[in-house]
């Protein structure tokens, strides 16, 4: 097996009495693409922190590339924050060259050429005047312009259109093969079958890790259905009562997290059929995030 390109283990950071990451274990590998996933506060962006060697960590050991971050390390990488790292009033040619720049590379006018077909048009256009989905892009592009070894993306697909996010996606994929390995974080469930391998965080720890099919492994989640059938208001109105997580999908109730017993007691005297069936990965995600004590869910 390959070595990791970044690693953590037994990694903690403390701000005061607050623990953000607790005792976190995670590797990342060439040719893969592993999944951070989490709700808002689980710990995903303060880990990527601190594989950027941009917060130390108050125990444990983090590596970049076999050895400490550091600013040689973070040169074979290519990172896009959540803020995407773009400078609204420079054109995606001069955010290009700029980091072409730091890196050692092209200037400006190889910059330029070196954005992909669909972004050329744009090559001219001040950041600040483009759509979310160009600009998010144009982050993929300056991150991917020096062919670095490891991509670490801090929820890249937010706020972007399925078709955007499928092309980011597909660029990502496209990297994995060439043999860079990438870490990316998501609040989008679906997002997380692309990925090789997944990491679930919750209050700063990990709860779960391995294939989107070994996370969900034998679990199950609860299955409402009302008799009649258009009685499912009241049957939804009672089980959100109650404080159970509930869904409806279709003209059934889904309640992840609660066995039939303690849903069947709190429809009371309403009528309806209550099994059980295999939990999708979101649902899941519930049981351990809700597990966890967190109230917060991706979408």
């Amino acid at each position: 097996m390959p070595e990791p390109l970044a690693q953590c283990e037994a990694v903690t950071r403390t701000f005061g009495e607050f623990t953000a990451v607790d005792r976190v274990d995670l590797a990342v590998r060439p040719g893969e693409v592993v999944g951070l996933l989490g709700a808002n506060g689980a710990g995903k962006t303060t880990l990527i922190r601190l594989l950027l060697g941009l917060l130390a960590p108050t125990s444990g050991e983090v590596s970049l590339f076999g050895e400490a971050p550091s600013r040689r390390t973070r040169q074979r990488l290519g990172y896009v924050p959540q803020s995407l790292g773009l400078y609204d009033d420079l054109t995606l040619a001069e955010n290009l060259a700029f980091s072409a720049a730091v890196f050692g590379h092209a200037g400006r006018r190889e910059a330029a050429a070196g954005l992909p077909g669909p972004l050329r048009p744009y090559a001219g256009t001040p950041v600040r005047a483009l759509p979310l989905g160009i600009q998010r892009s144009a982050a993929f592009a300056e991150a991917l312009a020096h062919e670095p070894g490891l991509l670490i993306l801090d929820e890249p697909t937010s706020g972007v259109d399925p078709l955007a996010r499928a092309r980011l996606w597909e660029t990502v994929a496209a990297a994995a093969a060439a043999g860079a390995g990438v870490l990316i974080t998501t609040h989008y469930m679906d997002e997380a079958y692309e990925c090789d391998r997944l990491a679930i965080m919750a209050a700063g720890r990990v709860v779960a890790h391995g294939t989107a099919a070994e996370i969900t492994g034998d679990a199950q989640v609860t299955v409402v259905a009302p008799e009649p059938a258009a009685s499912w208001a009241a049957a939804f109105g009672a089980l959100e009562q109650a404080g159970l997580p509930v869904a409806l999908v279709g003209r059934t109730l889904r309640v992840p997290g609660a066995p039939p017993a303690e849903v069947s007691g709190a429809l009371g005297a309403i009528q309806a059929r209550v099994t059980s069936a295999p939990a999708t990965l979101e649902e899941r995600f519930f049981q351990l995030t809700l597990s966890s004590g967190i109230t917060e869910v991706p979408a």
